[in-house]
């Protein structure tokens, strides 16, 4: 119970941080021809097969960003890194935003996420540097949607798994890719359900976890089915002052097979003393 309590604390650290400094512990047919019309035809459907269009992609670099708000403060922690959708494993720097003192920025946070696993690097609160903390993602109550600061991407796209209402909106641009945009709601309780073997888990403890199990999103695909750009919204309880935050993730996908080498930490460099509180 106490390595279990210590994992939780860890796990929290990059959202605490953030937390803490607030002070809470059919569809429409748009231009573009018979592209178009497929893609308006049956949207859910479309979103429902994003994420086995990324595996088919191999890899890609990621940029991502958590906006957290609550009452009339908002803060923002960005990341960017790389991905391997055929093994589902990841690394990102994630940076977090200034204090309300104005003081320099924090340390970047080293992030490898694999399948049932959050490795954090620079983690602070009595971490040796050189040091990374492993959390057991099954352990956190948002599936790890959330704690990292980041959204898993992978993560992110079987959420779409959940879609049950999307409204194909048009044709557009993302960051100079020719895209189509959907709009909709994801049950992370049907998403649980369709989802990979090693998300299955993290999905139904989010759907229980969080404020509610509705997602509202904005997706963007490419021409290929992959997803360029996905928004999520978010919202869960705090528990310490009783108030919900509402949080808004972001993630934009690029340069697809990207080559990448990501490697989980060995045994002998994974801490295992106290995380210190807060």
């Amino acid at each position: 119970m106490a390595e279990r309590r210590r994992l939780r604390r860890a796990g929290g650290a990059v959202v605490a941080a953030c937390v803490g400094l607030v002070g809470v512990s059919g569809c429409a047919q748009g231009e573009g021809g018979s592209a178009d019309a497929r893609a308006g035809g049956d949207a859910v459907e479309v979103l429902h097969q994003a994420a086995d269009a990324l595996v088919s992609a191999g890899s890609s670099k990621a940029r991502t960003s958590m906006e957290m708000a609550t009452g009339g403060t908002r803060v923002t922690i960005r990341g960017e890194g790389v991905y391997d959708y055929r093994v589902r494993m990841g690394q990102l720097k994630v940076l977090l935003p200034q204090d309300p003192a104005g003081q320099s920025e924090h340390r970047p946070i080293t992030e490898l996420l694999a399948p049932g696993a959050l490795f954090m690097k620079n983690r602070g609160a009595g971490v040796p540097a050189d040091k990374w903390v492993r959390v057991d993602t099954g352990t956190l109550t948002d599936g790890n949607l959330v704690t990292g600061g980041v959204t898993d991407p992978f993560l992110a796209a079987e959420v779409l798994r959940g879609a049950r209402t999307a409204t194909y909106v048009g044709r557009t641009e993302v960051a100079g890719a020719a895209v189509r945009h959907y709009r909709g709601v994801a049950d992370l309780r049907v998403a649980a359900q369709g989802a990979s073997a090693a998300n299955k888990g993290p999905l139904a403890a989010a759907a229980k976890g969080f404020a509610t199990a509705r997602v509202p999103f904005d997706v963007y695909l490419d021409d290929d089915g992959r997803i360029r750009k996905v928004r999520h919204r978010f919202s869960f309880v705090n528990g310490q002052q009783k108030g919900t935050v509402a949080v808004a993730s972001t993630t934009l996908l690029y340069d697809f097979g990207v080559a990448t080498d990501v490697r989980l930490p060995k045994d002998q460099d994974i801490y295992a003393g106290k995380i210190a509180e807060g």
